[in-house]
């Protein structure tokens, strides 16, 4: 690898796209280089380690995109091992489960985390991508269920959400304990899957 392209490209691109994106890399160099996009297993994840794929060919690079290489933690060590050079993530996931760190809360503490490990972050992307928990209208209607505190009254419901989430600090073991959820049928599922089972 020629230090350098690498950054400039992914920096040009990561502009272009105003993604939360991570890479690793240098500044500039002469010839063109590969760029290696990694993406999680679920679509939204492909879809923007497409976009970003065609950024940095537009902007005179070679990407190729390795698609749905696994959840956080295997895009995350592939990222330190040189595996993928970018990957878009999300600054919650940054914070709570790469850094495990509750007492950031600006970007810039994000950056100087990341910097400590040879990592770069870009802009965000500008949209706001919380998890929620979705049910079908008529059962809603008929179980009476407007907000999460309304699952604590229906403790037979099966609960199915995305085996990160599953494990995520932030996630069903937060949940659980902050609504006071009972529920023994919760399973974890494929993150595409879990939209699918209902």
């Amino acid at each position: 690898m020629v230090p350098g392209r690498r950054l400039s490209l992914a920096t040009r691109a990561a502009v272009l796209l105003g993604a939360v994106l991570c890479w690793t890399g240098s500044l500039a160099a002469a010839e063109p280089q590969k760029i290696t996009v990694g993406s999680k297993t679920f679509t939204e994840s492909v879809i923007l380690g497409e976009i970003l794929s065609k950024l940095v060919r537009q902007t005179g690079g070679d990407a190729d995109h390795r698609k749905q290489l696994g959840g956080t933690r295997i895009l995350w060590n592939a990222l330190l091992r040189g595996d993928i050079d970018m990957y878009p993530e999300y600054t919650g996931t940054i914070v709570r489960e790469i850094l495990a760190d509750k007492t950031i809360s600006k970007r810039s503490d994000i950056h100087e985390a990341l910097g400590k490990q040879g990592i770069s972050m870009s802009w965000p992307l500008g949209f706001n991508n919380t998890y929620a928990i979705g049910v079908k209208p008529p059962l809603a209607d008929k179980l009476g269920l407007a907000t999460i505190s309304d699952l604590a009254r229906h403790r037979d419901l099966r609960l199915g959400f995305s085996n990160e989430f599953m494990d995520r600090g932030d996630g069903w073991p937060a949940l659980k304990k902050l609504y006071k959820l009972k529920h023994e049928k919760v399973k974890g599922l494929d993150h595409d899957l879990a939209y699918r089972g209902l």
